[in-house]
């Protein structure tokens, strides 16, 4: 075995004993998600009599604990919220229902996310659509036209959000199997039922005006998290005899440093290449693993001001294995001529 075989398998051998999941952890987590959630919703609703500016903030502020809930969904997906399977699985589809994603489904997608993250063979799967360099020049006027749409930023995190909500998130994937059709339909079901109680209740214009923008702030902060942490000028992207794992987790993975208040709120989500390199490390422990590993403090970093450097990132350029904007793309033709 290689030496840096031997390094990578330690790597993850110094993770395992973060990878235990704890009840009363676990429990507060739900305890200080759902109450201020169902608090913030209702103060939003209440608001409308004074102020729909107020409304927006509450709604703001409600939106971001649906992102925190939709990491405890995400950890329920990689079975590493609870100790127990069955508990996971039915918070899972709490979460789920509340957060508008069918566990069963997602959680397939992202799993083949994790397998293979960084493999530019096997890209399409539960990631943000990549080209390389070689792939853009050779495609035709309206394949790069597609490209191009799909990588705007208003187009990703304008009408992403919506696309992700009214459309994604509510059928199946091809070859899906009945059980995991199935959890789609009964979370549909069950969205479209809870739905139907609020505007009864509270009506259908109230129930727009506070839960729309709740849900589209909460689906566009959760686009740009997974963005960013995938899309930074010196990431990981390799062909499948090439691409290993550990380095696919640690060099593709970034580590967003958030500030404290927002750390809380996203579930330590920034510690992403933490989660890649064993995504059975509860949320809450994340931080932690960070800490006390020290290779794995010594990651791609990016901050909330170099993070808005992603935006720019357009292709991965596999010759310098880097991400490069449009305008690289002539300097790149000529010096392939020279």
């Amino acid at each position: 075995m290689s030496k840096i075989k031997q390094k990578q398998n330690l790597l993850r051998k110094q993770v395992v004993p973060y990878e235990k999941a704890e009840m009363k952890k676990s429990v507060r987590q739900l305890v200080n998600t759902f109450i201020p959630f169902f608090a913030l919703w209702i103060a939003a609703y209440a608001s409308l009599s004074v102020s729909y500016l107020l409304t927006l903030f509450f709604g703001i502020l409600t939106a971001g604990f649906v992102v925190r809930m939709f990491i405890i969904f995400h950890d329920c997906c990689h079975n590493s919220f609870f100790k127990s399977h069955r508990a996971n699985v039915i918070f899972g589809n709490i979460t789920g229902i509340v957060t508008g994603f069918p566990f069963m489904q997602w959680r397939h997608e992202h799993n083949v996310h994790h397998a293979s993250s960084g493999n530019l063979d096997k890209r399409g799967v539960g990631d943000i659509w990549v080209m390389t360099v070689d792939e853009y020049m050779a495609a035709t006027p309206k394949e790069r036209l597609a490209y191009r749409l799909y990588r705007n930023p208003l187009v990703m995190f304008g009408l992403g959000p919506l696309y992700l909500m009214l459309w994604t998130n509510r059928t199946n994937r091809k070859g899906a199997r009945k059980k995991e059709r199935m959890n789609t339909y009964y979370t549909n079901a069950a969205i479209v039922s809870i739905i139907a109680v609020l505007c009864y209740t509270i009506g259908w214009k109230a129930f727009l005006l506070v839960h729309g923008p709740i849900v589209f702030i909460a689906a566009m902060l959760g686009i740009w998290l997974f963005y960013v942490q995938h899309t930074f000028e010196d990431s990981y992207f390799e062909e499948s005899d090439e691409w290993e794992y550990v380095k696919a987790a640690v060099e593709g993975s970034s580590y967003y440093q958030l500030p404290k208040v927002l750390q809380w709120v996203t579930g330590n989500i920034g510690y992403h290449h933490v989660h890649h390199l064993s995504p059975r490390v509860p949320n809450y422990k994340l931080e932690e693993a960070h800490e006390n590993v020290a290779p794995l403090q010594n990651v791609p970093t990016v901050t909330l001001k170099t993070s808005l450097e992603s935006l720019k990132f357009r292709l991965w350029d596999e010759e310098e294995k880097k991400f490069v904007t449009y305008r690289d793309i002539k300097r790149i033709l000529q010096k392939q001529a020279v």
